[in-house]
């Protein structure tokens, strides 16, 4: 069960990484962050459901990056880009 957590605490550092490696495309790809977030929070219900644990876990790990990611979309000083 600690591994689990841990595992799914991970997502949060890795989904701010991402964000900040492609700030230029959050801003348009917030509508697919919502889609991302919401199917897999319910494929990870099923999937918890139904007893296959190690598939509901990723459906969550994914779910939680893509909240991160969606999240940081709004904050305007993340996604500013910067001119070189």
């Amino acid at each position: 069960m600690l591994v689990e957590i841990i595992i799914l605490l991970m997502s949060i550092p890795l989904g701010l990484i991402v964000s900040w490696m492609a700030r230029e495309e959050l801003i348009e790809g917030r509508k697919w962050f919502k889609v991302l977030v919401i199917f897999f929070i319910i494929s990870g219900i099923w999937f918890y459901l139904t007893g296959k644990n190690h598939v509901s876990l990723a459906s969550f790990f994914i779910s939680i990056f893509s909240l991160v990611s969606y999240i940081k979309s709004f904050n305007a000083k993340w996604t500013k880009s910067e001119k070189f």
